[in-house]
């Protein structure tokens, strides 16, 4: 006879996602920022020094490394933001190493310069396979855990309140 998984089974699952997260994150940034740099470099017609590209990969996983564990760590109920805004917020170093090449900025919707205008050369990734392909399936995973973590919050309050 199996038993259901309880809520705090669940939790610790949901703890076990968010350290893959994690760890697929942090590793995937190096490669994320040097073709981010690439691409954006060669589009306006510049070279970025590879050295260049290495320092900013760094504090670029320099960065997001703590940011992100805060996310991954926060209560599903402290609403402590998401993991890829984490990331969003990380685009400084990228940045700076486009701007002193001298890369063109591409243009951007309105929109998207309005709500985040630390990011002109648009790289902070809209989804997790933007930095890269195999954040997919973790970054949906945990998404989901939290999310089923949080429904089954609520669902187990409203029956503590109707017994």
């Amino acid at each position: 006879m199996s038993t259901e998984p309880t809520l705090a089974d669940d939790e610790r699952q949901l703890a076990a996602y968010a350290d893959e997260l994690q760890l697929a994150v942090v590793d995937a940034i190096p490669g994320w920022v040097h073709r981010l740099i690439t691409e954006r470099a060669a589009a306006g017609g510049v070279v970025v020094d590879v050295a260049a590209a290495n320092v900013a990969a760094v504090a670029t996983s320099d960065l997001v490394a703590p940011r992100l564990r805060r996310v991954l760590d926060a209560d599903v109920d402290d609403g402590a933001g998401s993991p890829l805004a984490a990331v969003r917020s990380a685009v400084g170093p990228i940045t700076a190493v486009l701007e002193l090449a001298g890369a063109a900025k591409p243009p951007r919707d309105e929109f998207v310069a309005k709500a985040f205008p630390e990011d002109p050369y648009d790289v902070g990734p809209a989804a997790f396979s933007d930095i890269d392909a195999s954040l997919h399936d973790p970054g949906l995973i945990w998404g989901a855990a939290r999310a089923h973590v949080h429904l089954r919050r609520r669902r187990e309050q409203r029956a503590a309140k109707s017994d």
